[in-house]
């Protein structure tokens, strides 16, 4: 595991390479310019803005084969985030936003706030609710190449997770970023447990200075952020800080703008923290990983190479839903890898068709918590297509080929006699912006 001084001198490192890069501050179309930073002199006060997006989702709602919840729905089968049926609709997001800069006093301040009334991980678990607030930051640009961002936004990270959800490409998240990277959070009494708050989302409150610079075709971007590690709360938890570092380099193709700029971008971030489990401090929780991205208007291409070192999310206990005694557990001390690789093609201007595999080796560390029997493979291939209607009206349909096993374990294993009930699953869905 990476301890705080090896955290220390990567992000040191990242610093330095943000620094060395030197030359022009602009404003480019990255995620972090796009959703910390305004147009200089020219957003308004206060721009109000939303989206909506309506799912469909079905499985063929196979039952559990094996264990205490035989003959039970099975949890992977069923829709987040109730886990209560195995098809049906669901406003998945519908969140709406304020953002704006160039006040009286200071031009150079600019602010984001947005909150979430949709039913997903955001809006369920304890004592999340509608209405829940998502981000609430204030930029300030008054420091050539060193902007800083204060309160509760996205982390730098993962381009799946950094990524503005009105142009994701599909209905789901892969694996290894719903696994390994959404936080949930449970009660802290017990390692088997209910979820008790707000799906972390990618995002956590702190300070965060970050910058782009313009050289040429290349535009070069960086990262670095303290925050309390505790998701969508505003304090923190348990005392113990999270670290961020990320950097990024792209090729920007003619002058297109926006958040699908064409380009190719290579990237590598890092987080380290740690969280507290069964009232226990001090476990900890690293992240890191590399991708790239590629668009020019017609071809697109995304990879990413992901690993987690220490607490690792779990699932339900025996894949059983919480309606059927299944409750939520982490594993404390386990490595974990994946990958994903991601192909769209434009055959027409408004649509697209899209083919995702991706890859979780989950829980990978003999020596870790439940040894070499607690690995598990989970695989999806994702056929997909998106038809834009409009700029800001898109819609998606969605196929995924699941698979899961435990690789170390006997097919007749209870484990894979559990996983072998893994759906294929359909989803659909409409998305408008406003």
């Amino acid at each position: 595991m990476l301890n705080r001084t090896q955290t220390i001198k990567r992000t040191a490192i990242v610093l330095a390479l943000a620094g060395a890069l030197g030359s022009q501050s602009v404003l480019a179309s990255n995620w972090l310019m796009l959703q910390g930073t305004e147009p200089a002199d020219q957003a308004p006060s206060a721009k109000l803005w939303g989206f909506v997006q309506i799912d469909y989702q079905k499985t063929d709602d196979t039952k559990l084969k094996a264990g205490a919840g035989a003959g039970e729905s099975a949890a992977f089968n069923q829709m987040a985030p109730q886990l209560d049926t195995s098809q049906g609709f669901n406003v998945r997001r519908a969140r709406l936003a304020v953002r704006g800069a160039n006040f009286p006093l200071d031009n150079k301040v600019n602010y984001f706030l947005m909150a979430e009334f949709g039913n997903n991980g955001i809006t369920t678990g304890g004592s999340a609710s509608q209405g829940q607030l998502t981000d609430a930051s204030v930029t300030l640009n008054h420091i050539p190449g060193a902007r800083v961002r204060l309160g509760l936004f996205k982390t730098p990270g993962s381009e799946e997770g950094m990524k503005g959800i009105p142009v994701f490409n599909y209905v789901n998240f892969t694996n290894v970023t719903d696994r390994l990277l959404l936080e949930r959070t449970f009660d802290n009494s017990t390692g088997d447990a209910s979820r008790n708050g707000s799906a972390g989302a990618f995002r956590d409150t702190g300070i965060q200075v970050f910058d782009a610079f313009r050289k040429g075709e290349w535009e070069h971007s960086y990262a670095l952020m303290v925050g309390n590690g505790s998701g969508l709360a505003m304090t923190d938890k348990d005392s113990d800080l999270d670290l961020y570092g990320y950097f990024s380099t792209e090729k920007i193709f003619g002058d297109s703008q926006g958040a699908r700029r064409h380009g190719m971008k290579f990237y590598a971030w890092m987080q380290n923290g740690n969280r507290t489990i069964d009232n226990t401090s001090g476990n900890n929780r690293d992240r890191s990983g590399v991708g790239t991205t590629y668009f020019d208007g017609k071809y697109r291409l995304s990879a990413e190479y992901i690993r987690a070192d220490g607490m690792i999310y779990n699932g339900t206990t025996a894949a059983r839903t919480p309606d059927n005694g299944g409750t939520f557990s982490v594993l404390k001390d386990q490595k974990s890898a994946g990958y994903y690789l991601d192909l769209g093609y434009r055959i027409q201007p408004n649509l697209e068709l899209n083919v995702r595999y991706d890859r979780l080796n989950n829980a990978t560390d003999a020596n870790g918590d439940g040894g070499s029997a607690a690995e598990r493979q989970f695989t999806t291939t994702t056929l997909g297509g998106q038809y834009f209607l409009n700029k800001k009206t898109s819609v998606r349909l969605n196929y995924e080929i699941r698979d899961a096993e435990a690789p170390n374990l006997a097919s007749s294993a209870g484990a894979n006699v559990i996983l072998s009930g893994l759906d294929n699953r359909v989803s659909a869905q409409v998305m408008m912006i406003f």
